[in-house]
């Protein structure tokens, strides 16, 4: 008889959406700061008659509540697989990822492809084969509990729109500068949300392939597939170093990181015929600092926890590997999706990482550091040197016996 299967866990569901981006919501942020606007509107029945008579709302706990936000589809044609950005709520304490979207918004024909969401609660972007899109959370209160939505936006993005396919989109960290790259090579950068232009370069590479700023917001990466990365000095607007690639390596996927001592480091995904590394690159000099294979298969999603502990990489055969940026120790989810891990997103207290694929599932990691096995190590190295010494002292007794 066959072995039975394994059921999936309850961190990994399925959604009937090929996935190509995800993204933690600012839960906590947005929560904040819209009760202290108190727009929060009440979609219970009969709210206001039962205001003074209902007993007060269960208090929810908060540090085990996240929502994240997927995107993708079928694309265009009659393929009957809709093109959307869901919502998902993951609950810590149980380790579940809700079974059914929270929420759901349809995009027509026009695939999300790719997705970034801004840190300080606006809402988020999408970018779709013709331009990109705005669209802006809706927080409701339902049942004593608050639900995470998304709404169309009113916002004029008109300097978004018509532009093609946009493969990368980035916002700095303190959500003041947003970045763009298309398919066609150019890349834009805009303050926002005045949207005034920074960047506006035609041919930064034949394809911009990812994009990302430094933790102080004064440098922009960017890569371009085959061709070297380009930093960007945002306050010159121009390109003040290239990132050189060695060999047949491909450079895929950028993500800064802040060291305790607050030096910078920029990690770097290449791919070549032997697998993925991960090459560190120092943000000063922009010089490479060290290369390490992690993979043997190629890296198709990348990204860097925001306490910079811990980097994440995704491959095209469903892995996920969690790696300690101190040691590169790694830690490794196997099969964690049946298709390719399309994206990868740490929460923002670094606790929880999403995956998405484009065999339509969704799962979160908690991610948790490895004891170190240093202690259990020296533990058995002192055993060996105590038998050695014992075995020493006991033959010496047989020779002085003998003798």
């Amino acid at each position: 008889m066959g072995k039975n299967k394994k059921p999936d866990p309850p961190s990994l569901q399925k959604y009937g959406i090929p996935f190509y981006s995800a993204a933690f919501v600012p839960y906590n942020q947005l929560r904040s700061r819209l009760q202290s606007e108190n727009p929060i509107e009440s979609h219970d029945e009969d709210a206001d008659s039962a205001k003074d008579s209902s007993p007060p709302a269960p208090s929810q706990d908060i540090a085990n509540e996240y929502y994240a936000v997927l995107a993708g589809g079928g694309g265009e044609g009659r393929s009957g697989i809709p093109n959307a950005a869901v919502v998902v709520h993951f609950d810590f304490a149980s380790s579940s990822l809700s079974a059914q979207p929270v929420a759901k918004l349809g995009t027509g024909s026009d695939l999300p492809y790719r997705m970034v969401v801004h840190p300080g609660g606006d809402g988020l972007i999408c970018a779709l084969p013709k331009g990109c899109r705005f669209f802006e959370w809706d927080l409701v209160k339902e049942n004593g509990a608050c639900k995470v939505g998304l709404k169309e936006s009113e916002k004029d993005l008109s300097k978004l729109e018509d532009i093609g396919q946009q493969l990368a989109l980035a916002f700095n960290s303190d959500s003041s500068v947003l970045a763009i790259g298309g398919e066609d090579g150019k890349l834009r950068v805009f303050k926002w949300p005045s949207m005034e232009i920074i960047i506006n370069e035609a041919e930064a590479h034949a394809s911009v392939k990812d994009l990302c700023f430094s933790p102080d917001g004064k440098f922009l990466v960017s890569l371009g597939g085959r061709g070297p990365g380009r930093v960007w000095d945002l306050t010159s607007s121009t390109a003040v170093a290239s990132l050189s690639r060695e060999n047949d390596e491909v450079l895929a996927s950028c993500r800064f990181s802040q060291s305790s001592d607050r030096t910078q480091v920029l990690f770097v995904t290449s791919i070549t015929d032997k697998g993925g590394s991960i090459v560190t690159w120092d943000a000063s000099s922009w010089k490479r600092i060290s290369s390490k294979r992690v993979t043997r298969d190629p890296v198709s999603s990348f990204n860097v926890s925001p306490d910079g502990k811990f980097l994440a990489m995704g491959t095209i055969q469903g892995d996920v590997l969690l790696i300690s940026s101190s040691n590169r120790q790694v830690q490794a989810v196997k099969k964690a999706h049946l298709g390719m891990v399309t994206a990868l997103a740490f929460s923002h207290d670094s606790r929880a990482l999403i995956s998405a694929s484009m065999d339509s599932s969704a799962r979160v990691t908690a991610v948790e550091e490895k004891k170190s096995g240093t202690f259990s190590l020296w533990i058995i190295i002192l055993l060996i040197l105590l038998a050695i010494a014992g075995y020493v002292m006991k033959n010496e007794e047989v020779v002085t016996f003998l003798g």
